[in-house]
């Protein structure tokens, strides 16, 4: 999967987006420093969501209309957009400002409207949101585009996850990644079920990741140790600004922390390899092998009391000592010297 300049597979480091989503809090003044922000965090891309409270929902107050149950509890849904959308007309110039400052720009759209218009925009790869994974027509028109497609799966059940990857792929799209999400806000920690990172890739034999809810750097450390490739966290200046992600956004100096984490996590994580490097090699210098323990003369049988094995590890090989039990020495050896094969007569 390559988007823009970043080619994402098995081998290659963490893709980590900065999601801006409504932490621009209503200024583009805000929205830029928050892109520059991100950068200076270490990461690597600037994610949008591109849409309007008319192509999301609709203005109406009846009851299925009002949130329940989350950190936006009571409000109308159209109200909520309404605070939180990134304006259309900023979106040229945050695009602009991503590329000044080296970092891959893409988005998340929410109708066919938004993708056309992010066409125009020449987007390196789309986003589909968690609770967007059951439109299939939305996935299959952004499929269409034939860009990758990174799809959250922060409500889908198995058949979700089937019928969006089949409308992709129905589309000739198998440039494909999977997130794995928890859809509270913010998610707790022990919701969080990483191993899913792995069985996503897997299962689905596809690029697999992470878009968080959590707090802290703690699951994203997690998702890469279980082979996560792309890892999503929303990002914002300051909490104190307020706005409807800000209470599950990480600021600069926590995300900075994240990345420095996760990358501290891709080197723990290696490779299998059973060869030692040099210093791990030179170790070996502390390990157990025989060694004389006792003055002994030509003639002395070895046994327990004047062979063993203990460190330095410049003698013979620990596994010969029972071998060489009760034979005798054909010449005269002082303590601490390296016991080796020639010692032994014939």
């Amino acid at each position: 999967m390559l988007i823009g300049t970043f080619e994402i597979n098995k081998e290659s480091k963490v893709f980590i987006i900065a999601e801006l989503s409504a932490n621009h809090n209503g200024s583009i003044d805000t929205a830029i420093e928050t892109i520059r922000a991100a950068k200076r965090a270490g990461a690597d891309c600037i994610k949008l969501q591109t849409y309007t409270a008319d192509t999301i929902t609709i203005d109406c107050d009846k009851e299925d209309f009002l949130i329940k149950g989350t950190i936006w509890e009571g409000k109308n849904l159209y109200k909520l957009y309404q605070e939180a959308y990134t304006p259309w007309e900023w979106h040229q110039e945050i695009f602009k400002v991503a590329e000044e400052e080296g970092l891959i720009c893409f988005s998340s759209p929410f109708d066919k409207t938004a993708v056309d218009f992010l066409e125009t925009l020449n987007v390196p790869a789309y986003k589909i949101a968690s609770f967007e994974i059951t439109d299939i027509p939305l996935i299959e028109y952004v499929a269409s585009k034939g860009k990758p497609i990174i799809l959250s799966t922060g409500i889908a059940e198995e058949a979700d996850i089937e019928l969006a990857l089949d409308a992709c792929r129905r589309m000739g799209n198998t440039d494909i990644a999977l997130l794995k999400c928890t859809s509270s806000y913010p998610a707790p920690i022990e919701e969080a079920n990483m191993c899913m990172v792995k069985d996503l890739a897997e299962r689905y034999n596809v690029i697999s990741g992470l878009s968080d809810h959590t707090m802290g750097a703690t699951v994203p450390v997690v998702a890469t140790c279980f082979g996560a490739k792309i890892i999503e966290k929303h990002f914002i200046l300051d909490r104190s600004i307020g706005g409807p992600d800000a209470s599950f956004s990480m600021n600069e100096k926590e995300f900075t922390a994240m990345v420095k984490a996760v990358r501290e996590a891709e080197s723990a994580i290696g490779k299998v390899d059973y060869t030692l490097t040099e210093k791990q090699a030179k170790g070996k210098d502390f390990s157990r092998s025989l060694y004389v323990v006792e003055d002994m003369k030509a003639g002395d049988v070895i046994t327990e009391k004047n062979v063993r094995s203990i460190r330095p590890g410049f003698g013979l090989h620990p596994k010969y000592l029972n071998s060489i039990l009760g034979k005798k020495i054909e010449k005269d050896i002082e303590k601490g010297e390296r016991f080796l094969l020639d010692i032994i007569g014939q």
